[in-house]
Order: C-alpha cells, then sequence, then structure tokens
C-alpha cells in the first residue's frame, strides 16, 4: 500500500480493513452520510488503487483481449475505453474489468479478488508467436473515482477543461504529473476514473480533496454498487452464473469470432436460454447471503448482496427468468421484499418479456 496516501487518509479519519485477502483500503471516512449525499448531488471520491492494473503492450494486443473476453477489440483506437467480462471455458464470469486503449498500451482495471487470478489466465494464453508483454502495474500506479454530478465542475476547477465524453479518456497534466482521466464512475452515476503514477498518488489525493471532492471508503462503495446493481466477484460473479445472467449484455459482442467461452454465450442468446436474471431487492427485514428466494413456497432464486440502508433493506438476487422480475414480491428467508430494476443491469432479448 501506497504509505504516503495512507498518511493522508489515516490524518482524514480513515479505518482501513482488508477487501480482498491480503489487499487492504479505506473502508470508511467516518463520514457515511456526507459521502453518501456527496456521491448523490455533489463529488466523492473513491480509492480504487485496491483494484488491480494490468497492462498488455506490443502489435497483437488488442487482438489478444479481443479473444480473451466478451467484449470488441480489433477495432478499438487510442483513447477509447469500455466494460469487457472475462469468463471460465464454460462461459461463468470471472470478473468485470474496464478496458483502456492508449497508443502503445492496453490497460486493465480488475477487481481487487481477481488481479492475481487473470494476471495468470491471461499468462496462460500467451504463447511464443504473439507479439503481447503482460505485466501487473498495481503497485506502481494509482487509481481515484469520482462520483456525482460535480464531478465536471470539481475537474474545472483544477483546469482540466477536456471534452472527455463516455468511453473515452485522456491524458494530461496536474501539478507537473501526468495522469489519466477516462469518464465513467464504474457505477451508473456520473463521474471519472483517474490513473496516475504512485509517487504522484498522495499529492493527487489531496488535491481532490481540498478542491472539494469528499472521500468515500469500500463501505459505502459497496452499498453504491447494490443500489446499482453492479455485479461483483465472489457475490454475483461466480461459477455459478454467466455474464447474461449477470445483466451484462452491454459488455458483450454478439458479433465477433472466437473467444473463451463464446459457444456458450451464442447459444445462450440465439435459443433464447438465459433461465435466471439479476434483479434488485428491497426488503423489510435483513437475511444472510446465499439465502433462497421464494415464491408461494417455491424456490426461484438466491440472495447474493445485501446491505442496510436508513430506508431499510436493498440486495441483489438471481430469480428463475419464467417467475418473473420487478414487481414481483418474494419471500427472503424470514424478510418479505420486492423485486425492482436496477440502473447498471440490461436485460437483451429478455427486455420487453420481463421488464
Amino acid at each position: 500500500m501506497n504509505q504516503a496516501l495512507r498518511e493522508i487518509q489515516t490524518a482524514l479519519g480513515a479505518k482501513f480493513g482488508e477487501i480482498a485477502p491480503g489487499v487492504e483500503a479505506p473502508l470508511s471516512f467516518g463520514n457515511d452520510a456526507d459521502a453518501l449525499n456527496a456521491a448523490r448531488t455533489g463529488v466523492a471520491l473513491y480509492d480504487r488503487t485496491a483494484w488491480g492494473r494490468l497492462q498488455l503492450t506490443q502489435g497483437d494486443r488488442l487482438r489478444f483481449v479481443h479473444n480473451q473476453s466478451t467484449n470488441e477489440f480489433n477495432s478499438r483506437q487510442p483513447g477509447e475505453a469500455c466494460d469487457t467480462v472475462f469468463l471460465t471455458n464454460t462461459a461463468r464470469t470471472l470478473d468485470l474489468a474496464t478496458a483502456y486503449i492508449t497508443d502503445d498500451a492496453l490497460l486493465l482495471l480488475v477487481s481487487p479478488s481477481r488481479r492475481e487470478t487473470l494476471m495468470k489466465l491471461l499468462d496462460r494464453y500467451i504463447f511464443p508467436a504473439d507479439k503481447v508483454e503482460l505485466s501487473d502495474r498495481t503497485d506502481d500506479t494509482a487509481c481515484f473515482t469520482l462520483i456525482g454530478e460535480e464531478s465536471r465542475s470539481l475537474l474545472e476547477k483544477l483546469g482540466i477543461s477536456d471534452d472527455i465524453s463516455p468511453g473515452t479518456h485522456r491524458l494530461v497534466t496536474l501539478n507537473t504529473h501526468e495522469l489519466r482521466i477516462a469518464a465513467g464512475s464504474g457505477l451508473s452515476l456520473p463521474g471519472y476514473t483517474l490513473i496516475c503514477n504512485a509517487d504522484a498518488a498522495a499529492e493527487l489525493w489531496k488535491t481532490l480533496y481540498d478542491t472539494g471532492a469528499t472521500p468515500l471508503g469500500e463501505t459505502l462503495w459497496n452499498r453504491l454498487r447494490i443500489e446499482q446493481g453492479r455485479p461483483a466477484p465472489d457475490a454475483e460473479l461466480t461459477d455459478d452464473y454467466n455474464p447474461l445472467e449477470a445483466g451484462l449484455w452491454h459488455t458483450i459482442s454478439f458479433d465477433k469470432g472466437c473467444y473463451i467461452g463464446q459457444e456458450t454465450i451464442a447459444r445462450l442468446n440465439t435459443y433464447k436460454g438465459v433461465k435466471q436474471q439479476l434483479w434488485g431487492l428491497r426488503l423489510n427485514s435483513a437475511a444472510e447471503p446465499g439465502t433462497p428466494i421464494t415464491l408461494e413456497d417455491s424456490k426461484i432464486g438466491k440472495l447474493t448482496s445485501i446491505v442496510s440502508t436508513e430506508d431499510g433493506y436493498v440486495g441483489l438476487g438471481y430469480i428463475r427468468t419464467k417467475a418473473g422480475g420487478k414487481g414481483l414480491s418474494v419471500t427472503v428467508g424470514d424478510a418479505i421484499a420486492d423485486v425492482v430494476d436496477v440502473p447498471f443491469l440490461s436485460r437483451g432479448y429478455l427486455a420487453e418479456a420481463i421488464g
């Protein structure tokens, strides 16, 4: 962990904890109410330095990632960014990643718990004839995300007026340091993601804070991603589910050639074979992840994530497609829950049938 950055965050009230095996990050800054309000109406600052950053260079880098993940990369140009999913051979979901294409590299932002898994997976598929070099840039870079409708205004206060539209990123200079700024918060909330060298991390964090960003810890990020419907590894992204079930249709190209897991994904899409879908849940009491979701005493799914809010409990869970979706009233253990839509997810050909 970046010691200079940690010292600044500690002075701001950060409490650290493990968010993945051997990976620590700020869990809270003791300001959860203010940080939540900032994410919704102002600008919050989330430290994603604990997330993995894997870099691919050399001439075959786009073709290689094109063949290893769900999105289309062969026609991508420098300055573009997109989400993509890495799968097992049977199309089970390993991780939802964000890819940034630069002039001479492709950088993948991956979940903290999947950094080593994906590093090993990608390395395994690099063959001697491939013009691809893989490196782990996590320790020598840092990553922060601005979340909220005032994010653009904050950047403008710093003299950054570049037009950074959705699906793009730019390299800019701030306080003599280069940093990459990408549109997108990783949620269905406005924002930007910033990547810089590790030696600039502490200064950049302080600059963003001093300019008006409110620090937001991992606990609130988890709440926001559940409310928004972003699936996470070890919860919604496991060996039990594929990316169509997880609502990640926007990350999948159905027109490109072969990639790992492609045959299964194509078959599910062609034959309308998605048997369960991820939905939001509003519960009247607590329940444990893994608790069956039932309808009229019949099991129709499983709760995968839950968080307590000031308005009750909010969760995510998989529900059998034939059972329905939005508008259902279901039972989750001892809790009663309403099935609701969440903004991060898409539902492909199922949208009209169950939306």
